[in-house]
């Protein structure tokens, strides 16, 4: 089981930037893809951004594509989300995400059923 924690939550004004990390630690795969979620206060989670730690292959949302960018550290098992722009839309739990890379992965990266380790999750607070 792979454990993931992120860092890097905390508070920024509308169109700031905030950089999250997640680490992995335990068993890892070269075929593995991690990624990140959000859920606002009485919303539901929705997918942000993945990438694979094979290829770099990142997928996003369109709500925060050319906005928010995933890059990974493969010697740190680190992936990090650049958030930049920030708007209160954007305010949430974050939660990293991480699972075996598979063939339908690719077809819907944005699926929670492509992740079977969670992180904790870290606060994002936007102020106007």
């Amino acid at each position: 089981q792979v454990q993931l924690v992120e860092s890097g939550g905390g508070s920024a004004q509308a169109g700031g930037s905030l950089r999250l990390s997640c680490a992995a630690s335990g068993r890892t795969f070269s075929s593995y893809h991690m990624g990140w979620f959000r859920q606002a206060p009485g919303k539901d989670r929705e997918f942000v951004a993945s990438i694979t730690w094979s290829n770099g292959a990142a997928y996003y949302a369109s709500s925060v594509e050319g906005r928010f960018t995933l890059s990974r550290d493969n010697d740190k098992n680190t992936v990090y989300l650049q958030m930049n722009n920030l708007s209160a839309e954007d305010a949430a739990v974050y939660y990293c995400a991480g699972g075996t890379t598979v063939r339908d992965y690719y077809r819907s990266p944005y699926s929670e059923s492509h992740y079977d380790s969670w992180g904790p999750g870290t606060q994002v607070t936007v102020s106007s």
